[in-house]
């Protein structure tokens, strides 16, 4: 069991106040010579009591206030340092929670990403295929007209081949028919329009 503190002070104080005395004595015992010398040394060791006394009474008196100072500012420190570990719980929770939340943001910009870079290709695969149909069509359109311009060309071609026959026919009729020829020629045709009719 621990001594209480008054009895720790007061047994300081005893043993400060034995060992004055015990010092007053042994300069008093040093004999008559200089008896000025001696008074100097009583006034000494009067003060040296007088100061002994004054230090164990204000330790006796001040003793529970400087333990109370020192067991309270003991329970400052000990509050401070379950306060500051309560912060450092919490700014560690909080760096946790921070650092979840900046894993699970850059997952999803990561994910943003691919799904643009996902639809990007999409994308470019529908414009390539779009430009493939437009081609085909143009191509389609080209052809059609190609056909259309060689119909109408041929169609030309014939009608002009066909009138330039005409022509030449005509050329050559006048050349080598005669009128006789001609007058036979209009006979037998009436006559066979005659006849059917």
């Amino acid at each position: 069991m621990k001594p209480s503190t008054r009895s720790i002070h007061f047994s300081l104080l005893l043993s400060l106040l034995i060992v004055l005395v015990l010092v007053c004595v042994s300069f008093a015992s040093g004999g008559g010579e200089g008896g000025h010398e001696a008074s100097q040394w009583k006034g000494f060791a009067f003060k040296t009591l007088n100061a002994v006394l004054i230090i164990g009474f204000l330790v006796w008196m001040l003793a529970p206030k400087i333990k109370e100072f020192f067991s309270g500012r003991r329970q400052e420190i000990k509050e401070s340092l379950e306060t500051t570990a309560v912060q450092k719980a919490e700014a560690e929770k909080q760096y946790r929670e921070y650092a979840e939340k900046i894993d699970k943001a850059s997952l999803e910009i990561d994910g943003i990403f691919d799904m643009i870079k996902a639809q990007g290709v999409v994308e470019k695969q529908k414009i390539i295929e779009d430009a493939n149909k437009v081609a085909k069509k143009m191509k389609e359109d080209a052809q059609a007209r190609l056909d259309q311009e060689l119909k109408k060309a041929s169609t030309q071609l014939r009608s002009e081949a066909v009138a330039l026959s005409v022509q030449m026919a005509e050329e050559i009729l006048k050349k080598h028919i005669t009128t006789q020829d001609h007058e036979t020629m209009v006979k037998e045709y009436m006559d066979k329009v005659v006849n059917k009719n």
